[in-house]
């Protein structure tokens, strides 16, 4: 508990065999309640070592990709009644420390959302990151700043803290199952008026560490400018997306994301693996 709130962080894995008890062992477990993997189908034994770690792993029958692996994320935190939800990558990426950090400025603070930025601070070259992804990143997240009124940093980093009333009210099951998902829930967070805070945050950039090609990559860049001008045009009635809909379909805890996906615990949907 952190100040009476439950914390629970959640894992989206692929892969991550080697690098996930790594993670998972600088995660400050005097403030976190639980910590919960999904493996998305991965071709490791990355559910292996999360089951020997004794954590609640979920692992989906076939692949969802990125997006959809949040969605079961995000709906089994709900489930287990968290407060804040915090994503956390387990290839190591994103050191754990910052943690309460992120979760205070939520707790206790003015934010709805916390994100861990790789660029303030001005060390993610230092940290690895390749040249051509921080320039991609300045560039697009420039462009989406513009076109979302925004002044984030960056809006690529995969460490991100939520409150409970966000992943509530977003229509998050509108949203892609691929990399985009990312981009397309910070421009609901921004549609429906949430409060976004950042947090310097050092990476590390290695052999293990998770990555995506060049040309999923440019989808994905291409991707993020679509999403900002749709909210660009959502805002000003030049356009209607299903995404920013306040009926569209949101995350339902009474109802299994995790439905064909085989975890440790039975449940509907869910059977032991």
């Amino acid at each position: 508990m952190f100040h009476g709130k439950k914390i629970v962080v959640v894992m989206p894995a692929y892969n991550a065999a080697r690098t996930l008890e790594r993670t998972y062992r600088e995660i400050p477990l005097d403030i976190v309640d639980e910590v919960l993997v999904v493996d998305d189908a991965s071709h490791d034994e990355t559910a292996k070592v999360a089951r020997e770690l004794g954590l609640p792993t979920f692992v989906h029958a076939r692949n969802r990709g990125y997006g959809g692996n949040q969605k079961t994320c995000y709906t089994e935190a709900l489930r287990r009644g968290a407060d804040v939800a915090v994503m956390l990558h387990p290839d190591y990426q994103y050191t754990p420390s910052l943690i309460a950090a992120m979760v205070g400025m939520i707790v206790d603070g003015p934010y709805d959302v916390v994100l861990g930025s790789r660029i303030l601070g001005g060390r993610a070259r230092q940290g690895g990151m390749p040249l051509y992804k921080y320039v991609s990143n300045r560039f697009l997240t420039m462009t989406q700043n513009l076109l979302s009124g925004s002044k984030l940093s960056e809006f690529h980093t995969g460490y991100r803290a939520f409150a409970r009333e966000v992943l509530e009210t977003l229509p998050l099951l509108e949203n892609s199952d691929d990399f985009v998902f990312d981009n397309q829930m910070l421009a609901q967070v921004m549609y429906f008026g949430f409060e976004i805070g950042e947090i310097s945050c050092p990476t590390a950039y290695f052999a293990e560490a998770s990555s995506i090609n060049f040309r999923r990559s440019l989808t994905y860049g291409l991707g993020c400018l679509q999403t900002a001008w749709q909210l660009f045009a959502q805002r000003r009635g030049l356009g209607t997306y299903r995404i920013f809909a306040r009926d569209g379909a949101r995350l339902d805890p009474s109802i299994s994301a995790a439905a064909g996906v085989a975890g440790v615990e039975a449940r509907a949907g869910i059977e032991p693996a």
